[in-house]
């Protein structure tokens, strides 16, 4: 008998120490979110006219 509640003791421990694993590691992961295709139109421009003053 005590062997069994032991045993599910030793399984519920690690499925919970598994879950929290996922978590933390869920929780780390850096989301990053596409630009605005007005901002990348903005920002060749930039690049365009930066390069543009460096040849004058």
């Amino acid at each position: 008998m005590w062997v069994v509640i032991i045993v599910c003791i030793v399984i519920v421990i690690g499925v919970l120490a598994l879950s929290i694993l996922t978590l933390n590691k869920g929780y780390g992961y850096k989301q990053t979110i596409d630009p605005l295709p007005d901002e990348v139109k903005e920002q060749e421009q930039e690049q365009n006219e930066d390069e543009e003053d460096k040849e004058k």
